[in-house]
């Protein structure tokens, strides 16, 4: 069901510029996008993303999601994704709200409400689930607070205490609780994409891997791919090619440079596979995509 979100966009589009702006409420970003270059890859950190206009839909790996602002999204941990901006046109952008979340907030919070029995199964580390009438009257105070600055100390951390009370309450309370939950499961693949992410260059042993994450080799791959929808290479592999991408986006890179930057040892691999990843070779894509920045489509 779609809630009226006249208040919510009017403060944000006071606040906000095209593209990211980062608020003064801690860990709380606006995007405004004024149109779709068509699919891009994303790093979804571990957060909640409310939509205000326009939708969106998100591929990890083979799954694929599809949400606007009846429905609110959480990543449990930092994801690489495909995304694109549907329903953006001339005159109305597509805005969205995210929440990086506080696993320390979460672990709080969620011992002070009623134990829940759950099985061990760990489902994928994102999901999609239905807005409600509390949580968006919470998540109008915390942006009203944009327009009284110095009320985000004192009132900000009580705000977001609701908000994440009410996100414990819903369908993916369960998630939630297991961000905030030391040595399970998600914990474990969390600390295991942690190792990945801080070494981007370094070649992936599984035993090294093993010993950060805390997991048997079964267990590591068990987990990881059914939490992440990707194996442990192919999560690096993806996170390669996107910091490539924005290398080459960024300019003063050239395509070889670029992989030699990231990890790649062979130029020819590289392209390979960003070619696969992509649909074009490096230097073509990057062209494409400066072309269709500067030139969108109005939808």
């Amino acid at each position: 069901m779609k809630h009226d979100l006249a208040q919510h966009l009017d403060i944000v589009l006071r606040h906000a510029a095209t593209g990211t702006t980062e608020t003064p409420i801690p860990r709380l970003d606006i995007f405004v996008g004024e149109g779709s270059a068509g699919t891009a890859p994303c790093l979804y950190r571990s957060m909640i993303c409310f939509i205000l206009q326009g939708s969106k839909r998100v591929a990890i790996n083979e799954t694929l999601l599809s949400y606007d602002s009846a429905q609110y999204f959480i990543s449990a941990l930092d994801l690489p994704l495909i995304g694109e901006i549907l329903d953006a046109g001339e005159g109305r952008p597509y805005i969205a709200v995210s929440l990086v979340l506080d696993p320390a907030l979460l672990a709080e919070l969620a011992a002070t409400m009623p134990s829940v029995r759950e099985s061990d199964q760990n489902g994928m580390g994102v999901a999609v689930n239905p807005m409600t009438i509390p949580l968006h009257e919470t998540l109008l105070r915390l942006l009203s607070l944009l327009d009284n600055p110095g009320d985000i100390l004192v009132l900000g951390p009580m705000i977001e205490r609701e908000l994440l009370y009410r996100l414990l309450q819903g369908p993916q309370g369960r998630l939630l609780r297991q961000i905030a939950r030391p040595d399970g499961a998600l914990d474990r693949v969390r600390r295991a994409v942690t190792w990945i992410r801080d070494h981007p260059d370094t070649q992936l042993r599984i035993d090294t891997l093993c010993d950060a994450s805390g997991m048997s080799r079964a267990s590591l791959h068990r987990h990881f791919q059914a939490i992440t929808g990707f194996s442990p290479l192919q999560y690096q592999k993806h996170l390669r090619l996107q910091e490539a991408r924005h290398l080459l986006l960024a300019g003063g890179h050239s395509a070889s440079d670029a992989g030699f930057a990231v990890g790649y040892e062979s130029a020819s691999q590289f392209s390979r596979e960003y070619l696969r990843q992509f649909g074009a070779p490096p230097a073509r894509h990057v062209q494409e995509i400066r072309q269709a920045v500067e030139h969108p489509k109005v939808a």
